[in-house]
């Protein structure tokens, strides 16, 4: 069997480690906040004896202690526990709202990508221009709105132009013919909205970043010596300094596919769309503690892994980081000597 990467293990602990961290916190944290599952029932005539009964169901008249053990332990085989609010097993719900989420993300970074970069490219490789300017102005623009301005406003537009449907994932109302085609183009038509709120900011991230990066590189001794030797300037633009360029973007690529994958909460909230960050805001409502540390434990998967991708792609751009990591694993100063 191949050895595997010191760099890699190290990764792959840090991921468990982060996994666990997180989720404990959350359960622990929304155990110890003010209220419970059961404060709903409050004014609704309920009485003490019921009210007694629905937390010994829920088991918050036990310690905390034993029951974050019992959880960690039940967690460690895959057992999340059971949603207070469903009524339903917690890594079910979080599959299924994973992958709404899942499919948000994606479409919000296909956008953003082939959008920011080639914009990136282009205002990075030019020295001055109103093309430029306006790249520029744009971008900075984008970043500095909040993402719920920017949800709010996209959703204002969509209901006073009724050009594309502004909440949800599929329309109220039955398909003609229940075909999977028409329920695919449902879905998408009702994509728009959210997929375009989420990927504006991260196309300005991903603009700004491929601009400075791209101005840089145009500067470097063997971009200048290929333009002394007579190369085209598309080759030299593309194939010579983009390959360089792009590192930057490459490394910050992991923390933004993590972040979008664990939820835009706002996002999400604003467009009713059903995914994870939906998920915890409804599950942090009714302090349905099992369901946000569940929430919390997919959101960190999802960092972790999306870290994990932009190393490993590190690697494929620039073998020489991989032997960067490997030095720093146990022993290999002194294998050096």
């Amino acid at each position: 069997m191949p050895d595997v990467p010191w760099w890699l293990i190290r990764r792959l602990a840090f991921a468990v480690l982060l996994v666990v961290i997180v989720s404990s916190s959350a359960l622990v944290l929304a155990r110890l906040a003010p209220g419970d599952v059961t404060s709903e029932f409050y004014g609704s005539g309920a009485s003490t004896s019921a009210l007694a009964r629905e937390r010994a169901l829920a088991g918050l008249d036990r310690p905390l202690l034993a029951q974050y053990g019992e959880w960690l332990l039940a967690a460690l085989r895959f057992d999340l526990g059971t949603s207070l609010l469903y009524r339903r097993p917690v890594g079910e719900l979080v599959r299924e709202r994973a992958f709404n989420t899942a499919l948000l993300a994606v479409t919000a970074l296909a956008i953003a990508t082939l959008a920011g970069i080639p914009l990136g490219v282009m205002a990075g490789s030019r020295s001055r221009g109103f093309l430029r300017a306006g790249i520029r102005l744009t971008s900075v623009l984008l970043l500095s709105l909040p993402s719920l301005l920017t949800s709010l406003l996209l959703v204002v537009v969509a209901a006073r132009t009724q050009l594309l449907p502004i909440g949800g994932m599929s329309s109220p109302t039955p398909l003609d013919g229940h075909t999977w085609i028409a329920s695919l183009s449902d879905v998408a038509w009702h994509l728009v909205v959210p997929a375009v709120a989420l990927a504006l900011p991260v196309m300005a991230l991903l603009e700004r970043t491929q601009a400075r990066a791209m101005a840089e590189v145009l500067r470097q001794p063997f971009v200048l010596a290929a333009v002394a030797r007579g190369a085209p300037p598309a080759r030299i633009l593309y194939r010579n300094a983009l390959r360089v360029a792009v590192r930057p973007i490459v490394a910050i690529y992991g923390l933004i596919v993590g972040s979008l994958l664990s939820g835009s909460f706002i996002v999400e909230v604003v467009t009713a769309w059903p995914g994870l960050g939906r998920l915890m805001y409804d599950a942090l409502r009714a302090r349905d503690i099992y369901l946000v540390a569940g929430g919390a434990a997919a959101g960190s998967l999802f960092i972790a892994a999306g870290t994990l991708f932009a190393d490993l792609m590190l690697v494929m751009l620039d073998p020489r980081a991989a032997l960067d990591r490997s030095a720093q694993a146990p022993g290999a100063g002194r294998a050096a000597l």
